[in-house]
């Protein structure tokens, strides 16, 4: 019996080994994963970015890294250069998103740089090159962004600064918000600069970048026929949500998963 114990105990032990061997060999023989990219997160005018503030969460908690920059709403060119400076500081893949005006943004920021690897648009300007927001917003009916929800306040040598009126906000800009939350957005909203109305757009990055569309059906600044144009002349794949301007801020969850869906 004691020779037979210690047979088995032996054979155990070899079996063991072998397992623990094979186990070992199958840890080393499989891949890494492969590191999430970098979300960088650009707001739009009238807004700071804090309105993706509920999508970073979802994805910080889902592991991936997460930047959301301050956009200066100084102008086309000056904005984009910003940004493309902002993104040359980061390493490995960028999936860039951005909301309204911050659509013409990454559109020039993005050109040229090869670590990122989808553009997604969240109610956001997708323009071709030579084309300006003014443009693309009326070019269907449906804005109710005009002069008279607009204020108007000078600054510095002869230039305006646009803001959109207390009265105006929340129908135009975040009407699914609770009035509670858009009051506040719009005492602390930041101006851009009214000389990005008419400011021209470079070579989109669009062409050569793949990307992804969030239209919201409900829209009172970009209409959504707008953003399906942009969308199908992108080559986008989109989708559509009945939201307003502020996608992003009224349904988080719709935002963060299309983001999520251009980083995998």
């Amino acid at each position: 019996m004691t020779t037979r114990r210690v047979i088995l105990a032996g054979s155990a032990a070899v079996a063991t080994g072998a397992l623990l061997g094979t186990s070992e060999a199958q840890a080393h023989s499989r891949p890494e994963p492969r590191p999430k990219p970098t979300v960088v997160l650009v707001h739009g005018a009238f807004a700071d970015a804090s309105g993706w503030n509920d999508v970073a969460a979802r994805l910080i908690r889902d592991g991936y890294p997460v930047i959301a920059p301050a956009n200066p709403l100084r102008g086309v060119a000056s904005d984009s250069a910003y940004l493309a400076s902002v993104l040359a500081t980061l390493d490995g893949p960028i999936v860039l998103a951005a909301h309204s005006y911050g659509g013409i943004v990454v559109t020039n920021a993005a050109a040229g740089n090869p670590n990122v690897k989808a553009l997604v648009y969240v109610a956001a300007f997708a323009p071709d090159e030579g084309e300006s927001l003014l443009e693309l917003q009326n070019k269907f009916p449906g804005s109710k962004l005009n002069e008279t929800a607009l204020d108007f306040r000078p600054y510095g040598g002869g230039l305006v600064d646009g803001y959109i009126k207390k009265e105006f906000f929340r129908d135009v800009f975040a009407g699914d918000v609770p009035k509670q939350t858009t009051d506040l957005m719009q005492a602390s909203q930041r101006p851009a600069d009214s000389r990005t109305l008419g400011e021209p757009s470079g070579a989109p990055a669009w062409k050569t970048i793949p990307s992804y569309y969030l239209v919201a059906k409900n829209d009172r600044v970009l209409p959504a026929e707008a953003q399906r144009f942009m969308a199908r002349r992108a080559g986008s794949q989109a989708r559509e949500i009945g939201a307003s301007h502020v996608a992003m801020i009224s349904q988080p969850g719709a935002a963060a998963d299309l983001v999520k869906r251009a980083a995998r």
